[in-house]
């Protein structure tokens, strides 16, 4: 809290300006705008005395704006980190790491976790690790937390991301175990990969400056339901924090506009991250569905938007 000095100083600038209105930032809809305790308005108000107080007005896109903004000078740090990122997931889920019949998935994140530590970077989740596979029963789609053993046929997925320069990535690939004689995943378990990248085209044709985070998403969705695919987007902006300040373009659990933070507009220069999920059925699994989460960084430059690095469109393979 500051001393009588430095609320003088405050107003004695004010009282210099006279300023018609005095942002202050208080919201009950994004954190990143409610700064601002009740303490320190009591403060505020007692130091201004009633005339200028009367005069304090919210200010929720201020805040949130800046934070969301990112400049030039960061995209290529965070191209870097994106490229590690990806180069982590890539020696995780081969054979590196993963020794059919003996590796289990929490063995990968422990791995992805000492890496990250031999190489001074940070994270800011926890990463999973999760597995599927025919006569599985699925579990919840946001991760997978008791140990299984990786066997040959399974379908992997991984969500990690990295803390490093104050940026933050978060990226979900997927990856494939090869039974002996296989070169590659069976036509089925591609196709529903397949799906993914194309609704990852749905949101990134349709993610642009000045439209709502709920206008992309019900877009969005109907885009993907005229398209066959069955799937759920949730993306959210990324940068200074794993979920960043800016529009919210739906929840995993909420596939509906969301009032407030998904009314936000997007802007030139910030990043997001395009997370989504599809669930697609495979005739060598009997028909049993397989869930794919795909989550890529992408950067508007301006106007323009743009991959932060390639995007996964084949599966990491363990041989």
């Amino acid at each position: 809290m500051w001393g009588q000095g430095q609320w003088a100083l405050l107003r004695k600038v004010i009282e210099e300006r006279n300023p018609a209105t005095i942002a202050i930032n208080i919201s009950r809809t994004h954190a990143f705008s409610d700064g601002l305790s009740a303490g320190e308005r009591e403060a505020l108000e007692d130091a201004l005395g009633p005339k200028w107080a009367s005069r304090l007005v919210r200010a929720e896109n201020l805040p949130l704006e800046y934070i969301s903004l990112r400049v030039p000078e960061m995209l290529p740090t965070f191209r870097k980190m994106t490229e590690t990122v990806h180069g982590l997931i890539g020696r995780a889920f081969s054979s590196e790491v993963i020794k059919p019949g003996v590796t289990t998935n929490t063995d990968v994140v422990w791995w992805l976790r000492q890496q990250v530590n031999d190489l001074g970077l940070g994270t800011w989740f926890h990463p999973t690790v999760r597995v599927q596979r025919k006569g599985m029963k699925p579990d919840s789609p946001i991760g997978q937390t008791e140990d299984v053993v990786i066997e040959r046929g399974d379908v992997l997925h991984v969500d990690f991301g990295i803390t490093a320069m104050g940026l933050n990535t978060d990226t979900q690939h997927m990856g494939y175990v090869l039974r002996e004689g296989e070169k590659e995943p069976p036509a089925g378990i591609r196709k529903a990969l397949e799906n993914a990248n194309r609704l990852q085209d749905v949101v990134f044709g349709r993610l642009r400056p000045g439209r709502s985070g709920n206008e992309i998403l019900l877009d969005a969705l109907d885009a993907m339901k005229a398209a066959g695919i069955k799937g759920a987007v949730y993306s959210h902006p990324v940068g200074s924090n794993g979920h960043g300040a800016g529009p919210l373009i739906g929840l995993w659990d909420r596939q509906m506009a969301i009032p407030g933070r998904g009314d936000v507009l997007v802007l030139s220069n910030t990043w997001f991250s395009i997370e989504l999920s599809t669930t697609t059925p495979v005739p060598e699994w009997d028909g049993q569905e397989l869930w794919v989460g795909a989550e890529e960084d992408v950067a508007l430059v301006g106007e323009k938007l743009e991959w932060v690095l390639q995007r996964q469109t084949k599966y990491h393979l363990v041989k």
